[in-house]
């Protein structure tokens, strides 16, 4: 039996042969020179019929409405910049057009010549005299009444969400603006932006499990990359005084609305700097993004509204930590007592695991922010720079908007001796297959020709936009967000 998806794409192949037939490309060429459909809509209008007065105009875009009315049709013709109304008579396009009419559906990319004018109710209008096809559509498209209502499917047929989804399309828009101001602001300051290796030997500078590979050449695995920062502190070595990158990092973990096991990172480092240079920038760096908005400093995000006016309020880790889960973070007994009544399995852990994830799970959620958390407990921090009047602390601050991590920052470890002691002690009783198993000995030996006092920081791209547009999945921000295989007919799902 022939299905509905069948023989809709029977008709319309059907209306790509007759297009063949008359002597038209269904799948289009080159066609230059129409304007973007936004500056059509800006252009002046002039008293009178619009095919005598009217300014000649030439417009491309995807068919989002069509209705015919006798010897005249009516559609929407949209484009990255806008939709207008176009009008098609019989009379005025010809035989040969009005013969390509009976072959338009919904999704079909037209060109179209013609003149920009009024229609009597005062609606935008190209009135055409010609038309070029450019690309025939072979599968339905959403009507623009009900658009795509099924959230799988928006996810799948991602192109289409984007077509039908302005939300969604301005988020990508406004993904890109903020990345390149990201860029402007700091290029303006100084900052080198550089490109280190994706694939490598070792992944390093994070606790994540990396993606592994196999490279045929040189019979060896190598490992997508987990972090960007070891990389670019060997630049520090080479004399780089302030340096970033804005790239993909890949760690093979878990999908939430706040996770991707891809996604983009900002990671920068200045020489002779410092976590509290970090938050100076840091904060400097986000009020820029939230100024190009042009929303002003106070924005609605859910149901809460976040002051963004600096300064942004600093608060240490240990205070968090006596405020909300009610014990003192160096207090063993009392960690353990807390875990127990949150819930927290605490089998195998040390009592500085515990802490992390206590914070983790009864914390995070609560800092609404901006605000800025320092001061960690250094066993968590193995590549961070110890306090000097009190080595159980490391200098590192984490950025918490809308409760969540959105930024990380330490006064880098520059101490060759130490560094390596941490990684060794991190490293004890891990599975060959964590990151971190074995220690990045080249990464060791850099920092014994001498890498200069530094602050770092990283900034998840992703989250950043996350916050700045009010989209409270991951997936709302990510062009294409990964998925598990679509199951077909008689497949399992595992």
């Amino acid at each position: 039996m022939t299905t509905p998806l069948e023989k809709f794409e029977a008709d319309r192949l059907a209306k790509l042969r007759r297009l063949e037939q008359l002597g038209l490309d269904p799948w289009g060429g080159r066609f230059e020179g129409h304007l973007p459909i936004q500056t059509v809509r800006h252009l002046p209008i002039q008293e009178g019929d619009p095919f005598v007065v009217g300014q000649p105009v030439r417009v491309a875009g995807r068919i989002r409405t069509l209705r015919r009315m006798g010897r005249i049709i009516f559609l929407d013709l949209a484009d990255a910049t806008g939709k207008i109304q176009v009008l098609i008579g019989q009379r005025q396009v010809g035989e040969q057009d009005w013969a390509l009419c009976d072959c338009l559906d919904l999704g079909d990319l037209l060109g179209v010549d013609g003149h920009f004018g009024k229609t009597k109710t005062g609606e935008l209008t190209v009135f055409a005299t010609r038309l070029h096809f450019l690309t025939k559509s072979l599968l339905p498209h959403p009507d623009k009444w009900s658009g795509i209502e099924d959230v799988e499917f928006a996810l799948r047929h991602r192109y289409l969400d984007l077509i039908y989804n302005p939300e969604l399309r301005e988020k990508a828009l406004w993904r890109v603006r903020l990345v390149a101001h990201v860029r402007e602001y700091l290029n303006s300051l100084g900052y080198v932006e550089v490109e280190t290796p994706v694939l490598q030997t070792q992944a390093g500078g994070a606790a994540a499990r990396p993606f592994i590979t196999h490279h045929n050449a040189l019979d060896i695995d190598l490992y997508l990359r987990i972090a960007l920062e070891l990389h670019l502190k060997r630049l520090l070595v080479a004399g780089f005084e302030k340096v970033y990158e804005i790239g993909r990092v890949f760690r093979n973990e878990g999908i939430s609305p706040k996770h991707n096991p891809e996604f983009t990172m900002l990671e920068l480092y200045q020489a002779y700097g410092d976590y509290q240079t970090m938050m100076d920038l840091t904060e400097g760096l986000i009020l820029s993004c939230v100024d190009l908005l042009g929303r002003g400093r106070q924005l609605p995000l859910g149901d809460v509204t976040l002051d963004f006016s600096p300064p942004w309020k600093r608060v240490s880790y240990a205070e968090l930590f006596r405020e909300h889960v009610g014990v003192d973070w160096q207090d063993t007994q009392g960690v353990f007592q807390a875990a127990k009544r949150f819930g927290i399995d605490t089998t195998g852990m040390e009592r500085d695991v515990v802490v992390h994830y206590l914070f983790e799970h009864v914390v995070e959620d609560k800092l609404q922010g901006p605000v800025f958390v320092y001061d960690y407990p250094a066993s968590l921090c193995p590549l961070t720079k110890r306090k000097r009047s009190h080595p159980e602390i490391a200098e590192r601050f984490e950025l918490y908007i809308w409760g969540m991590e959105l930024a990380n920052a330490y006064t880098e470890l520059n101490d060759p001796l130490t560094q390596e002691e941490t990684f060794r002690h991190q490293l004890a009783g891990l599975p060959e297959e964590e990151s971190m198993a074995r220690m990045d000995e080249d990464f060791i030996k850099a920092l014994k020709y001498g890498m200069p006092p530094a602050g770092g920081l990283g900034i998840g791209i992703d989250r950043l936009v996350m916050v700045l547009t009010g989209s409270r999945t991951i997936r709302d921000v990510i062009l294409f967000p990964l998925l598990r295989p679509e199951k077909r007919d008689g497949e399992r799902t595992h």
